[in-house]
C-alpha cells in the first residue's frame, strides 16, 4: 500500500529505475517469449501512429506483459459465435455460457486445451483494440481499453518522478501496472466499486510483480486515504466532475477524465476551482457505476447527414438534456463545426459547465443531469 505522502518529490535512482523494469516475482510465463514480439509489434504501430513519444511510457509499453492482465476476454459478435466450439459449460462467475462465452459474446483463454484457439487468445491481447474482460447477463461491465489510446491518455497525464496518481477504475490492472513502471508502487492508487475487479486486477499486477495500492470503493468518492494526488486518471465516463476529486488534488494537479465521448484535461487550482480544455482525440468508456443512468441522446428532427460526423455526435451528447436537438445542430453549423478541442470545462463550487470556445462565451451548459443550475443564469446555444 502507498502511504499518505507528502509534498516532498525525488527523482527515483538508478537502482529503482531498473527495478521498476524487471519486477521481482514475476510468475513463471510460458507465452513470454512470442508475448515479447508480439508487444515489439504493439509498440511499432503505436509509434508509427503518433503515440509513445516519451520514451519512459515506450519503455512501459515495451516491458510491461498485457497478456497477464488479460487471462481471458470476450469477443463480440457472429464472427466469433462462429469460430468458437460447440460446448456448454457454467462459467465461475456462474453464467452458463455457450463456447466459453456469454450470449453475444465468445470466450478466449490463455489455458484453452486447443493451440490455435490460444494462439488466437495471445494475439488478440497484443491487438491494438479494447478488449471486453468482464460480460454479465450479456452487458459489458469492464474492458481493457485500446493501447494506443491508453498511450495517449497517460502522456496527456504529464506525470513527473513523484507525482502520485490515482486511478478510478481499476480494470484489470494494466493501466496501473504501466503507471507503476513509470512512477514506482508506492505512487499509484487503483480504485475500484466491484470487489471481483480489485481482487483479481490486485492478482494480475502481482502476477506481473506490480505491487500499488488496489482498493475497493466508489470512483465518485476517491481515495482519501493515499490523498492528495498530483494527478487522477478516469478510465470510466463521467456526467459531471466529482467534487471529492478535486478535494483530494494538490494545487496545480492535472484530472483527466472521460466525459462525453471525449477527454477532458482539467488543471486544478484548489478543491472548488478548476478547468480545461477537452483532448482531440475521441473516446468511449464505460460509465463510471454508481454514477446514475446516463442521459439519453435525443435525435429528433435533425437531418441523418449531420449524424454521421463524430464532432456533431460529440456535442449532442454533451448537451444533451440542455439543448435541443436542433439548437445544437444550429450552433455546430454557425460556428464551423468545430472540433473537440475548441471545447471546455470549468468548475467553480457547486458549479460546473462545458463551453465552446471561452468558459464566459456566448455558448455554455451544465454538465450533469438536467436541473443543475445554468452557469450564467441563462444558456446561450445559438449566438443571435
Amino acid at each position: 500500500m502507498g502511504s499518505t505522502g507528502g509534498s516532498t518529490r525525488s527523482a527515483p535512482d538508478a537502482a529503482e529505475r531498473v527495478a521498476r523494469r524487471r519486477p521481482a516475482g514475476r510468475e513463471a510465463d510460458g507465452h513470454a517469449e512470442e508475448a515479447a514480439a508480439l508487444r515489439t509489434g504493439l509498440v511499432r504501430g503505436i509509434v508509427a501512429g503518433g503515440g509513445l513519444t516519451d520514451p519512459a511510457w515506450r519503455a512501459a509499453f515495451e516491458e510491461v506483459p498485457r497478456h497477464l492482465f488479460v487471462p481471458y476476454y470476450y469477443e463480440a459478435g457472429d464472427a466469433a459465435a462462429a469460430a468458437a466450439p460447440q460446448d456448454t459449460r457454467t462459467t465461475r462467475a456462474g453464467e452458463v455460457s455457450a463456447a466459453h462465452g456469454t450470449v453475444g459474446y465468445t470466450r478466449l483463454w490463455r489455458d484453452d486445451p486447443h493451440p490455435l484457439r490460444r494462439a488466437r487468445w495471445l494475439a488478440g491481447a497484443y491487438a491494438d483494440a479494447p478488449l471486453a474482460t468482464r460480460v454479465r447477463d450479456g452487458e459489458l461491465i469492464t474492458s481493457s481499453s485500446q493501447p494506443s489510446l491508453m498511450a495517449r491518455m497517460l502522456q496527456a497525464l504529464r506525470v513527473r518522478d513523484g507525482d502520485r496518481v490515482l486511478e478510478i477504475g481499476a480494470g484489470t490492472g494494466y493501466n496501473a501496472a504501466l503507471l507503476a513502471h513509470r512512477l514506482g508502487d508506492a505512487h499509484v492508487t487503483t480504485l475500484d466499486l466491484d470487489p471481483e475487479i480489485t481482487e483479481a486486477a490486485r492478482n494480475h499486477l502481482a502476477a506481473a510483480g506490480f505491487r500499488p495500492a488496489v482498493v475497493t470503493g466508489d470512483g465518485a468518492r476517491g481515495c482519501p486515504l493515499h490523498a492528495p494526488y498530483d494527478r487522477i486518471i478516469a478510465t470510466c465516463a463521467v456526467a459531471s466532475i466529482p467534487s471529492a476529486w478535486l478535494g483530494q488534488c494538490r494545487p496545480d494537479a492535472l484530472i483527466l477524465t472521460p466525459l462525453g465521448t471525449g477527454l477532458i484535461a482539467l488543471r486544478v487550482a484548489d478543491a472548488r476551482h478548476a478547468e480545461g480544455h477537452f483532448l482531440a482525440i475521441p473516446a468511449y468508456f464505460v460509465p463510471l457505476r454508481g454514477g446514475g443512468p446516463p442521459t439519453q441522446v435525443p435525435t429528433h428532427g435533425l437531418p441523418s447527414r449531420p449524424l454521421l460526423d463524430d464532432s456533431f455526435r460529440f456535442l449532442l451528447n454533451m448537451a444533451a438534456g440542455h439543448m435541443e436537438p436542433v439548437e445544437a445542430l444550429a450552433l455546430w453549423e454557425h460556428e464551423g463545426r468545430p472540433g473537440r478541442e475548441r471545447y471546455g470545462v470549468t468548475v467553480r463550487g457547486e458549479r460546473q459547465w462545458a463551453w465552446l470556445d471561452d468558459p464566459e462565451g456566448a455558448y455554455g451548459w451544465p454538465l450533469g443531469p438536467p436541473g443543475r443550475p445554468e452557469p450564467f443564469g441563462g444558456l446561450s446555444p445559438v449566438a443571435p
